[in-house]
C-alpha cells in the first residue's frame, strides 16, 4: 500500500510504499535509508490520516529499497484501515 513519510529537514515529501503493517507500526520501503530513532509523519494517502512514527532499527536494503522498521509513538489502530484481531494468549 502507498505511504508518504513527512521528515522535518526535508521539504518534499518521500513516497513509498508497506512492506508489512501491524496495529502498532510497519515496515516501510523508501528509496533513501533514515537512521535508528528518526521522528516522521507517515501518511496513509487512501485515508489521509497521518501519524507519528519512530524509526526503530536502521534500515535493510534490498532490490526494492530501504526496509525501515517503524512504530507508532501513540495507539492508532484504525490508520491502515484493517481490523487487527486481539492477541488471545
Amino acid at each position: 500500500m502507498p505511504v508518504i513519510s513527512h521528515i522535518a529537514q526535508n521539504t518534499k515529501p518521500i513516497e513509498g510504499f508497506t512492506h508489512t503493517v501491524s496495529a502498532t507500526g510497519a515496515m516501510i520501503i523508501l528509496r533513501e535509508g533514515l537512521a535508528q530513532g528518526t521522528k516522521l509523519i507517515l501518511e496513509n494517502p487512501r485515508t489521509q490520516q497521518r501519524v507519528e512514527v519512530n524509526v526503530v532499527r536502521s534500515p535493510q536494503m534490498n532490490q526494492e529499497g530501504s526496509l525501515i522498521p517503524v512504530e507508532f509513538l501513540s495507539p492508532a489502530p484504525q490508520f491502515w484501515d484493517i481490523f487487527f484481531p486481539p492477541n488471545i494468549n
